[in-house]
């Protein structure tokens, strides 16, 4: 595959990422429950991954594919990523679509496998030739299929939006072919092409789900189709999909303690992976939106993509790269992340493209009146400095508004949740602005590691000094500034880490003080949560105190054992 071919896939994901939370917000079909951005981007990641072998990234996408509109995706996908050039992308996409129909025990017109046809039925057999009039043709007939979904399929046009994974197609092959024109081209609104279509009708109301959303990955060797049987029948949502010795099954279930154990008897368990239906609909159903001001941050931040997802934050990606596999960091299972790094697996942090940080700041413009950044701070990462640029040159009317917080793992996600808890309170943006930028100087956060020598395999220490400074039992403690991590302590133990986290407390706040503290794990969830924060607890009793995993770009640098508080006071 050639470099502009690479390019253009990479193109396609990172604009999935960008919009991916709309299409949760619009995603009724099968079943209104919220994640269809998050499993199509998830399920894409793999082709962000270009230098990996073409076979290792198609055997990726099988393994990462969530969700019904995931798994067709990848099913897609598997046949379309063996373009060479331009003389075999009508192959590749008429043998994708024929995979991604297959793929459905029930395949619906008025999906994104509606989208995969109107794409094969405009390219012509032959060497295409990709010119600003062929690529607008091309977009053109693929921007029609979305539009049609809202009247081929009963729940959509009760729901007044068109199909989540259409238009999440749609998103992606614009930013794919138009990475294939002769010269750069803008793209079209999104809000504006299918304005009328992006919003659930009040009226539309799912009916109860119970049971789970069950996707799940065995290796063995010509299953039958009684096996196989024995998983799908009376299932729901049903795509099983073969790819040599691996099986990859999606399906909606009342019983996943069942099918589980049905699956283990097939094979070997290479993934599992569930969601809770019932609560996927509760959380879309009670979504918040309407508000004067959106507030965006970055998930170096000690935020998950469920707090993101309740308080209605957008979450900018960062990345670990991890033994040949890459992920958004909100999209990866600390335990997993914890286990490689204590088996020496190689770990490092990588920031999402310039390309896709302006596609997000392109979408939030488009669907909020006003947005407040909350930036990690600029000593850390790029991104500060590439907000500011792009505003400069897209953002006339001061709409997005980008603060420095200095900060990064807790003492960022504190910011931005009591921001947001104060928006939500008073309505009122130039206040909450403010409250913000107050709350930048106010908060503070000590970190306790557990161990040097995660800091010396990230090239953040020497390695002598790691391995000294562990064969010593030393365990630093510092503090993300506006300057960097400040190294503030050194302590011996666990009981002399919580010893310096109440100081740190009590030179700062009141015993009465009604402050907003958050405790952060790693590996160490028990440890914090039975021991820290009652002890917390009782020294402050009108503090607000909770707990949330470690940011794991900070755990990728810091290590597993690692645990931290950030906390601020009250604002007057």
């Amino acid at each position: 595959m050639d470099e502009v071919l690479r390019k253009a896939f990479i193109a396609g994901v990172e604009r999935v990422a960008a919009w991916a939370d709309l299409l949760d917000s619009i995603n009724v079909f099968p079943v209104a429950d919220g994640d269809t951005g998050r499993n199509l981007f998830i399920s894409l990641t793999p082709l962000l991954m270009d230098h990996q072998e073409k076979e290792t990234i198609i055997r990726q996408l099988l393994l990462s594919a969530r969700g019904n509109s995931g798994n067709i995706a990848s099913r897609f996908f598997s046949a379309f990523y063996r373009i060479d050039s331009a003389a075999n992308i009508y192959d590749c996409a008429q043998e994708g679509r024929a995979r991604a129909w297959k793929a459905v025990n029930d395949p619906r017109p008025g999906t994104m496998l509606s989208v995969f046809d109107a794409l094969a039925e405009s390219l012509t057999s032959g060497a295409a030739i990709f010119d600003q009039e062929a690529i607008d043709s091309l977009i053109n007939r693929l921007e029609k299929s979305v539009h049609d979904t809202c009247e081929m399929l009963p729940k959509l046009k009760k729901a007044g939006v068109v199909d989540a994974g259409a238009l999440g197609m749609y998103i992606f092959f614009e930013g794919f072919f138009s990475s294939l024109a002769p010269t750069a081209r803008e793209y079209r609104p999104i809000m504006e092409l299918f304005k009328n279509r992006l919003h659930i009708s009040p009226a539309f109301q799912e009916e109860a789900e119970t049971g789970y959303c069950v996707d799940f990955v065995v290796s063995a060797q010509n299953l039958s189709a009684e096996k196989l049987a024995n998983i799908t029948n009376e299932q729901e949502s049903v795509i099983v999909i073969p790819e040599g010795d691996l099986y990859k099954i999606h399906l909606h279930t009342e019983n996943r303690e069942r099918i589980r154990s049905e699956a283990a008897k097939l094979g070997r368990m290479v993934n599992w992976e569930d969601d809770n239906l019932n609560q996927q609909i509760n959380e879309l159903r009670n979504a918040q939106s309407n508000k004067r001001l959106h507030i965006m941050t970055d998930a170096a931040g000690s935020l998950t993509r469920a707090d993101a997802k309740k308080s209605g934050i957008t979450l900018l990606h960062s990345y670990i790269n991890m033994g040949g596999k890459c992920l958004p960091e909100t999209h990866l299972h600390p335990g997993e992340l914890y286990a490689a790094m204590r088996q020496g697996i190689k770990v490092s942090t990588s920031q999402a493209s310039i390309f896709e940080r302006h596609q997000f700041y392109e979408s939030i413009l488009e669907r909020f009146e006003k947005v407040l950044y909350l930036c990690v701070g600029s000593i850390y990462t790029g991104n500060y400095s590439t907000a500011v640029e792009w505003k400069k040159q897209h953002d006339p009317q001061n709409r997005l508004i980008v603060i420095d917080t200095g900060a990064a793992s807790g003492r960022l996600a504190t910011m931005v949740l009591a921001a947001e808890r104060y928006l939500n309170q008073t309505n009122d943006v130039e206040k909450t602005i403010i409250f913000a930028t107050r709350a930048v100087s106010a908060c503070e956060e000590y970190v306790f590691l557990d161990k040097l020598e995660y800091l010396a395999a990230g090239g953040r220490l020497s390695k002598t000094s790691a391995f000294f400074g562990d064969m010593l039992k030393m365990k630093p403690v510092i503090s993300p500034q506006p300057e960097g991590a400040k190294k503030v302590g050194v302590v011996r133990n666990q009981e002399d880490q919580i010893k310096m986290a109440r100081e740190k407390l009590a030179a700062s706040l009141t015993k009465e003080a009604k402050a907003y503290i958050m405790l952060e794990y790693s590996d160490n969830y028990d440890l914090v949560n039975d021991t820290i924060k009652p002890l917390i607890a009782e020294s402050y009793p009108h503090a607000e105190i909770i707990i949330q995993p470690l940011s794991l770009t900070s755990g990728a640098h810091m290590g597993p054992g690692t645990w931290a508080i950030a906390f601020l006071p009250e604002l007057q």
